[in-house]
């Protein structure tokens, strides 16, 4: 799969956005070395827990190709939809992206043209509602996710793009598998 064919508008959310813009350490480094690329993959496996109903988020993150950051947790509330489940756990992401690519440039890591962070996402209503600009949220619960999620996508840190399921990296984090598919997603990137 080719994940360099992400294009999102961001000039497109600007009016709805206008403040949007990405924090960025005021006395940073001067970047030096090669620039790096960050893409991500996120899933949430609707309401899995049979005890408690409570869905799982998962991510992983890439340095260009290699993963730095993972993550795997039960979502602290029942979501009634997959829509909901699946908009907090990018949520979750987005603020790792945040965290991460603030911390790089205080380093003085600079990042490849100072490009937004590719998130592939499996739901896609999930990955609409973050593209077109047109889309409303009604619930005042996953709205916060929502226009967290809209925020950076208006600012130029993130673009989102849908990912087929089997293809998704996050369902190890969030899924139970079976021997073969799991083999299959850790062998796209583990060596």
């Amino acid at each position: 799969m080719d994940y360099n064919d992400v294009t999102t508008k961001t000039e497109d959310f600007c009016e709805v956005y206008r403040d949007a813009k990405e924090e960025k350490p005021c006395d940073y480094v001067e970047p030096r070395g090669r620039p790096v690329m960050m893409t991500a993959f996120t899933d949430a496996s609707f309401a899995s827990n049979k005890k408690t109903q409570r869905s799982h988020s998962g991510y992983v993150i890439f340095l260009n190709r290699a993963p730095i950051l993972r993550y795997g947790k039960r979502q602290a509330t029942v979501e009634s939809s997959t829509f909901s489940s699946e908009f907090l756990a990018l949520k979750v992401t987005v603020e790792a992206i945040q965290f991460l690519r603030f911390k790089l440039r205080s380093f003085g890591v600079p990042i490849m043209n100072e490009e937004a962070a590719y998130v592939y996402c499996n739901n896609q209503g999930v990955v609409k509602n973050t593209t077109k600009v047109e889309s409303k949220m009604d619930k005042k619960h996953s709205a916060m996710a929502y226009h967290f999620v809209r925020y950076a996508v208006a600012a130029g840190m993130i673009t989102i793009a849908w990912i087929r399921t089997g293809e998704n990296l996050a369902d190890v984090f969030t899924k139970r598998l079976t021997v073969a598919i799991r083999d299959y997603l850790f062998g796209n990137f583990t060596y």
